[in-house]
């Protein structure tokens, strides 16, 4: 069912609220999840969870589809199969899980392919990620920050795994995890009972350090999954996790962990006002009968329950100007930790703001329930075979029962209203039909618009080297994609489909055919859309988009890079190929040698460097041939300390090489996705780390290498983390290797089988317009800043499809404000997310350029 328009959902809400009111009447009373028995299979096995609500990322074939993933079922060919082999360096294959509204997962069961004896796949690890709203996807840990899960040992064997901590979530995901290449297959079953708090998210301010007889006490939320910065914002952790605190608070119930593990504490030097407010977001409108906080109470270590609590309420967009306030009775005899019970007196609300005031010096929270009445509709669930009913926990207190006497009002009230609303549900729908059906037929329109442009850009982009140069102005330039008209300055709906599409040869022979002087007329924009050169790249990959007059006046001269022997080299392994060569990682001795003076290598005398060796195979034809000596020209002119240098050339006898630099650390996204931030998690695990000081550091490098490119009207057309390589210190380089490499073929979207088009970083106009200037260099510069600040521990749009992304970029175009932005990522402060999203903006002249990227970067230095 498609989603309703804001303006019909908010009369909708308007209409349904006063029933909801009514129905309220008959609500029952619920009470917190209580781990130790919320351990029930949630309808895997059972069937309870529908076929349409298991998916996956793909399949072997109908009968390995995700529906057959269940639990101890021998159905279709006995489990979910991804449709190829799994690598370890592309581990993305999943099978989701929709629960259709919150649960509480305490355990999940996996299972291999049995089949009778006929199968013997499995997963002998594996991740899983969850999301309550399906658009923030969040890696699971383990207390100790481990996110990878032991499974199977063999084919049949259920093996059961304790989520600790458990998780709050509607979807999740299973992931198999290998260290080498091989088949897997899963079944899986989820364990836990519905999540009846109904809370989505809590933002607090960060725990704190305790330093208690020389000893450090950690009372920060190691488990919180939403961002941490300077404070926790829309996530879920240690306070709804459902374990409470000892009565020593340096003592806890997690074996091998750090003292305060159980507590969230703060104390009042750090809050003037003193008070430590904490917001509490819900799923829905709920009336809320009482909180039940657990709070320390070692008076003796200077740590009480909170003196007083003041709650404000937020039913629709505004806060209630009465809150409630509540102070419980001081205790300075018994020092054991204790739940606080607060009436919240019946309030509706989605929000609760509450403001916990200080008694003494410290205060301590371990866990926070509410209680609240909730719509029979809103709860009532398809009977599940479990033995219970799904929404009955020990503790429950009893459901409140409507009184005969008030039966027949209330049915007639329902009939009357049920009347009514279906009378208004008619004249909205009319009065917007024909709305409807136009925006239809536009989209319609526009879907195919995109198909052909597409399916012209994908043999561009795969088979030519793409070196295109700058337009002086929108009327001078030639794409080889398709145009949607037309094209004004603010991009609007186009009015009819271009069915005729540019030769490519022949755009090529008419951008030959421009005179220089063309190339600089005055009026330029600052961002002049990118004319294609058909030069075909060793690898089928980008390198640069060159201006047309650079290529005039490269075309005559000659090789500008000095000969270097082939003896010299030592082959290490092949980084990526394409239709017209290989690019090899190599050992070159005496490189120093050959090189001009304002280069240095790091490196002692007589000691080898790594280089990349980009090798024209010999049986390539005499374009291919020709397009390698104009790649070499432009790139003996590039000349930056983040700029991959040419270094050599073997031109004597085939093959034809090219040799540029290779930094020791590999590429940016590999390197950044073996590290982890700063923090106690990762000083568990002894993982390696990367500040957010270095991180940033890197990032402003590959501004300062765009801004090159941009100053010389060059554009990149392929930046991502996977095009950055990382040096000593941290230094970073660009280059264009990605799209060669078998382990980034999932970053490029593919039409009939073939890896094209990176439309995960690529600006909606470049997708569908086919403009690739500097402005969407900026664009995907700010996606690869978001990898950056993630740790590239996700794919860009991870939770939408690749048909998904095309469809996100429609929205930039009809600009309805329904388009997706990539979240904040944890540790990104706001300005630097303000940055991201200035370069995201929908008009590129907009964009902010590299020099201000720069620029911004630097004043934003830690």
């Amino acid at each position: 069912m498609k989603a309703r328009s804001r303006f019909e959902m908010n009369h909708l809400w308007k209409i349904f609220f006063p029933l909801s009111l009514l129905l309220y009447l008959s609500g029952n009373v619920k009470s917190q999840v209580n781990p130790s028995v919320c351990r029930s299979p949630l309808g895997m096995s059972g069937r309870q969870i529908l076929d349409e609500d298991i998916s996956a990322s793909s399949q072997w074939s109908e009968s390995t589809a995700a529906k057959y993933g269940r639990l101890d079922s021998e159905e279709g060919d006995g489990a979910w199969c991804p449709e190829s082999t799994i690598e370890p360096e592309n581990m993305n294959e999943f099978l989701q899980i929709d629960l259709r509204s919150l649960h509480f997962i305490t355990l999940v069961g996996t299972q291999g392919r049995h089949a009778g004896g006929i199968g013997n796949e499995f997963a002998q690890t594996y991740k899983i990620k969850y999301s309550r709203d399906g658009s923030r996807w969040i890696s699971w840990r383990n207390r100790q920050g481990k996110e990878v899960i032991e499974g199977n040992r063999n084919a049949y064997d259920i093996v059961l795994k304790d989520l600790e901590p458990p998780i709050i979530a509607r979807f999740v995901r299973f992931m198999p995890v290998i260290d080498h290449s091989m088949n897997v297959c899963m079944r899986v079953e989820l364990y836990g009972c519905e999540w009846l708090d109904g809370l989505v998210s809590y933002n607090a301010p960060l725990g704190q350090e305790m330093i208690l007889h020389d000893q450090e006490v950690y009372l920060n939320d190691s488990v919180y999954d939403g961002a941490i910065l300077y404070s926790m914002t829309e996530g879920l952790g240690q306070l709804t996790d459902g374990m409470c605190g000892l009565d020593d608070f340096v003592l806890s119930h997690v074996y091998n962990v750090w003292p305060g593990y159980d507590y969230v504490g703060w104390t009042n030097e750090s809050f003037p006002n003193g008070y430590v407010e904490i917001m509490f977001e819900f799923d829905r409108t709920r009336n809320f009968t009482t909180m039940k906080v657990h709070c320390n109470n070692m008076f003796s270590q200077r740590v009480k329950v909170f003196q007083k609590v003041v709650c404000y309420f937020r039913s629709d967009l505004d806060w209630e100007s009465t809150p409630v306030s509540f102070s419980p009775v001081m205790d300075d005899v018994n020092p054991s930790a204790r739940f606080v019970t607060v009436s919240l007196q019946n309030h509706m609300a989605s929000a609760i703001k509450c403001q916990y005031y200080f008694s003494d010096m410290w205060m301590m929270f371990s866990e926070i329930t509410f209680q609240s009445d909730t719509a029979m509709y809103n709860t009532t669930l398809a009977p599940r075979k479990t033995g219970a009913p799904p929404n009955t926990q020990p503790g429950d207190n009893p459901v409140h029962k409507v009184d005969d006497s008030n039966t027949r009002i209330l049915i007639g009230c329902l009939v009357a209203i049920i009347f009514i609303l279906v009378a208004i549900i008619v004249i909205i729908l009319w009065r917007q039909v024909w709305q409807k059906v136009l925006e239809k037929v536009s989209r319609r329109m526009l879907d195919d618009e995109l198909t052909a442009s597409l399916s012209i850009q994908s043999e561009a982009f795969s088979c030519n080297n793409n070196l295109t140069s700058s337009a002086p102005s929108e009327q001078e330039s030639s794409s080889t994609y398709e145009r949607i008209f037309p094209l004004g300055a603010d991009y609007q709906e186009p009015s009819r489909l271009v069915r005729k599409l540019p030769d490519v040869s022949q755009v090529s022979e008419d951008t030959a055919s421009k005179s220089p002087q063309s190339s600089t007329q005055e009026g330029v924009p600052h961002y002049a859309e990118a004319d294609i050169v058909n030069l075909q790249g060793v690898t089928g990959g980008n390198t640069y988009a060159v201006p047309a007059v650079t290529m005039d006046l490269l075309s005559g001269k000659d090789i500008p890079i000095e000969e270097f022997p082939r003896k010299l080299f030592t082959f290490k392994e092949k980084l990526g190929e394409g239709q017209f060569g290989e690019v090899h990682l190599c050992e070159a001795e005496d490189m120093e040698e050959f090189m001009d003076k304002d280069f240095s290598f790091d490196v002692s005398e007589n000691q080898t460097v790594l280089v990349a060796v980009k090798m024209l195979r010999a049986d390539a034809n005499k374009n291919a041939r020709n397009d390698f000596l104009k790649e070499i020209k432009i790139m003996s002119r590039l000349k930056d300390p983040n700029i991959i240098r040419l270094l050599g050339v073997c031109m004597s006898s085939d093959p034809l090489c090219m040799i540029t630099e290779y930094m020791e650390n590999g590429d940016l996204n590999q390197f950044l996705s073996r590290h982890e931030p700063e923090g106690m998690i990762a000083l568990l695990s002894n993982a390696p780390t990367v500040s957010y000081s270095n991180l940033q550091h890197m990032a402003t490098q590959i501004a300062s290498g765009m801004k090159y490119l941009s100053s010389l009207n060059f554009v990149h057309r392929d930046l991502a983390t996977r095009n950055c390589l990382v040096g000593k210190n941290y230094t970073i380089k660009i280059a264009d290797f990605g799209m060669s490499r078998n382990l980034y073929s999932g970053d490029y979207y593919r039409i009939q089988g073939r890896a094209v088009l990176p439309i995960r970083w690529m600006s909606w106009e470049s997708i569908l317009l086919g403009k690739f200037t500097t402005a969407s260099d900026v664009w995907a510069f700010g996606v690869t800043l978001w990898e950056t600040l993630t740790f590239c521990k996700e794919q860009p749009y991870s939770q939408l499809s690749d048909e998904q992304v095309i469809e996100n970029t429609g929205e930039f175009f009809r600009d309805q404000r329904r388009q997706i932005y990539l979240p904040q990522p944890h540790m990104c402060p706001d300005p630097i997310y303000k940055l991201m999203l200035s370069c995201w903006h929908r008009n590129a002249k907009e964009r902010p350029s590299f020099q201000e990227i720069h620029r911004i970067l630097l004043e934003n230095t830690p």
